[in-house]
């Protein structure tokens, strides 16, 4: 059985890709603006359930047998990862 407790709680900052335009053609000057501006900042809040060398993979939700979808961020986009609330030394069972 899988408790919530047993992972830290973090806020991890992170730079999103981001894909500008609509399907089709675009206007040009437009697209040639928007490539200078810098990529979206992001912030995920969630249950730390693996910390890689390549990523980190968080949950949202967490009960004894399901869970929320899984959310992967690459360490190349990370800026920063906060723990919000640390593992308690001894989890309540």
């Amino acid at each position: 059985m899988v408790k919530s407790k047993e992972y830290d709680i973090v806020e991890v900052c992170w730079i999103d890709a981001e894909e500008f335009g609509e399907v089709g053609w675009n206007d040009i000057k437009s697209q040639l603006a928007h490539a200078k501006k810098p990529c979206p900042t992001m912030r995920t809040v969630g249950y730390l359930v693996y910390d890689g060398k390549e990523h980190l993979s968080l949950l949202s939700t967490i009960g004894d047998k399901e869970c929320s979808t899984l959310e992967k961020i690459p360490r190349a986009f990370i800026k920063s990862v906060t723990v919000v609330s640390p593992t308690p030394p001894n989890p309540v069972k």
